[in-house]
């Protein structure tokens, strides 16, 4: 059996679009879930959607075997470079199979 990762992305609502359309380019057959609107406090700012932090992020996961992650990755950097002051963050952990 395939090493098989879960990648977590949480970011900037304003740049879900980019990171979509790049995955779903890069890794055709991608599944995920997207959560749209999360609330929550990161190192340089606070995103509560409300009047005083009006901004919201969003959170996408998928499951994906260790060349795709490779792929998530680039698309997350190539984001991260296009929008360096959106907040941008990604993380992975190894998923198993019980």
């Amino acid at each position: 059996m395939a090493d098989l990762y879960r990648a977590e992305i949480i970011s900037n609502q304003s740049v879900q679009e980019d990171i979509t359309e790049l995955l779903e380019q890069e890794i055709p057959s991608i599944q995920y879930t997207v959560i749209p609107e999360i609330h929550g406090r990161g190192g340089r700012t606070k995103k509560l959607g409300d009047t005083v932090w009006p901004e919201m992020n969003f959170a996408l996961f998928t499951y994906v075997e260790k060349e795709d992650a490779l792929k998530v990755k680039a698309v997350v950097e190539a984001v991260k470079n296009r929008f360096p002051n959106e907040g941008i963050s990604l993380f992975f952990t190894k998923a198993e199979e019980l």
